[in-house]
């Protein structure tokens, strides 16, 4: 599954000031990213609200982000949460022609045990036509999946191809890609870690900076996949400080920003989040200009 080595972003979902999708502002996105080098495009994930869309809405952004990539770069969608059973209706009820993989959190706020979180996704991947990639995020989850829990789904499921980690336990992060098998993918889930990651074995990023700053972020993975890291190194610092900056005040409030900022889309974000302060918005926009960003 090489067509996941590289440069993925999690979309944000543009909103219009009566905070319905604006579907202009999606299209500017997404080809602003394809033009810019990204190697893959994630659908509702975090990033994208998935929270506050409802079923309709989801599918409706699926479908425009299809049309507009036109076959261009595979598409990642998001399927996950902490009700196994529904999600596996979901995997039933959603139309994934055209997909290339899902991307599915592991179970947030019931906390189950290792051996819980196992189950849940033996359960998805034996419901799931299309591969499927682990996401582990737990400063959102309050509950790491371990790196046995990893390998053990990795070892277990051929259709299991990657993990997202985002755990930010470098020591975690490098036993699974010490121990993995053969042709899964370890992929950053934290903007700021991907060039360690990348350094110790792993394979690119599931970006949420790379959307705002595409060729820049691209350029940085590419050339550390390559094994340039004198020249990695370059854009990694020249990203460091804004992209601390995106996630100061909640993602993807910052985000958001950011690309308002380059007249892509607006920043209106869905209850219960909300826009960035003032201060931090003129933060990102000196830090942008400062780095021609």
């Amino acid at each position: 599954m090489s067509k996941f080595r590289g440069t993925g972003v999690a979309l944000i979902t543009p909103f219009d000031s009566e905070h319905n999708i604006d579907f202009n502002g999606l299209e500017k996105l997404v080809n602003h990213c394809l033009d810019n080098g990204v190697d893959y495009l994630v659908v509702m994930g975090t990033t994208g609200e998935n929270a506050t869309l409802n079923s309709a809405e989801k599918q409706e952004v699926l479908k425009f982000v299809q049309k507009v990539n036109n076959g261009r770069k595979p598409i990642v969608y998001g399927i996950g949460g902490n009700n196994t059973r529904a999600l596996v209706e979901t995997i039933k009820s959603t139309d994934l022609n055209g997909i290339d993989a899902i991307l599915s959190v592991s179970p947030y706020y019931n906390k189950p045990t290792q051996e819980g979180i196992y189950q849940h996704f033996k359960t998805i991947c034996e419901a799931s036509p299309v591969p499927v990639i682990l996401y582990n995020v737990p400063g959102r989850t309050s509950s790491n999946m371990s790196a046995a829990t990893t390998l053990r789904l990795a070892n277990d499921f051929d259709n299991v191809i990657a993990v997202k980690e985002a755990s930010g336990d470098m020591e975690q992060v490098m036993k699974i890609i010490n121990e993995r098998p053969e042709g899964f993918y370890v992929i950053s889930g934290d903007d700021n870690l991907t060039l360690p990651m990348i350094a110790c074995g792993g394979d690119g990023v599931i970006s949420v900076s790379g959307q705002g700053f595409p060729k820049a972020f691209t350029a940085m993975v590419n050339n550390a996949l390559d094994g340039n890291f004198e020249k990695a190194r370059v854009d990694h610092y020249r990203l460091f400080e804004v992209t601390k900056m995106l996630f100061a005040e909640g993602n993807p409030g910052g985000i958001k920003a950011s690309l308002k900022h380059q007249n892509i889309c607006e920043e209106h974000m869905r209850q219960p989040l909300w826009m960035i302060s003032e201060g931090l918005r003129a933060d990102i926009k000196k830090e942008m200009d400062r780095n021609s960003l």
